[in-house]
Formats: C-alpha cells, sequence, structure tokens
C-alpha cells in the first residue's frame, strides 16, 4: 500500500549537518519526496503540534528543544511508509535505537533524538495540517 508520511528532521539534525545523509536513506530506500522545506516554529506551533504530549512531565523540554533552531520538514510516499520509515528511525530514546537506524546513528539522548516521523495516517494529516500554517 502506498501512503504518504511526514518526517522533521530536529535542530540537532540540522546543526550536526546531517540533513542529506537523513533523506538519502529514504531515498535509497525507494521513497520518493513530496514536499521539503526548512523553517523554524515558536513555541505555540510547537505545542500544537506536540498537543498529544502536552500533560508529559517532559513536554516544555520538547517544546523548548523544537524551537531552538531550524527544521526541516520532508514528505515521504512509498509503499507502507509510515511503517517502514517508523522502523528506519528506531527508538525515541537514541541510546536505546539499534545500530544502523537514524537515531542509533546520529541521536544524542531521548530529547536529542534528530528525527521526528509520524505513527499513523491521522497524525501525519494533523501534522502537516500545522506545519502547512507557518
Amino acid at each position: 500500500m502506498t501512503d504518504k508520511t511526514l518526517i522533521l528532521i530536529k535542530p540537532d539534525g540540522v546543526k550536526k549537518r546531517h540533513i542529506g545523509d537523513i533523506i538519502s536513506r529514504f531515498e535509497e530506500r525507494g521513497f520518493n519526496i513530496l514536499h521539503v522545506r526548512m523553517l523554524t516554529m515558536n513555541s505555540d506551533q510547537a505545542s500544537d503540534f506536540y498537543s498529544i504530549h502536552k500533560e508529559k512531565p517532559f513536554f516544555s523540554e520538547l517544546i523548548d528543544y523544537i524551537t531552538s533552531g531550524p527544521i526541516v520538514q520532508v514528505v515521504l510516499e512509498g509503499n507502507s511508509a509510515i511503517e517502514v520509515v517508523r522502523q528506519m528511525v528506531g527508538a525515541t530514546n537514541s541510546l536505546k535505537a539499534a545500530s544502523g537506524t537514524i537515531r542509533g546513528d546520529f541521536g544524542l539522548s531521548h530529547t536529542e533524538n534528530v528525527i521526528h516521523a509520524s505513527d499513523s495516517v491521522d497524525s501525519f494529516e494533523r501534522e502537516f495540517n500545522i506545519l502547512s500554517n507557518i
């Protein structure tokens, strides 16, 4: 099944110049890149984007981090895109992510984990709509 998903290369990935490395992994896997742009979120936009984590203790740290610099928004399309991309990204905590995954290879911690990937079709649609208004 061909579907779309969203990834965000987070501020640490941008700062460390991993944009090309990360995007090339998806291209090599056969995904089509439908959209790429660099942007910076303010705290209101980030709070909306991460609203599902609002009640969690790390919410304010997450907002501070994602607004600390530019991010790169990428929409990918391919077979089972959401599932395959999530596997390629690896565990949320980079310290526990397997070597060979994006977070395992480039991430430094639970917060500085280089990349976000939508976890469902509904998340993709909600997240893309929020970012479209920035």
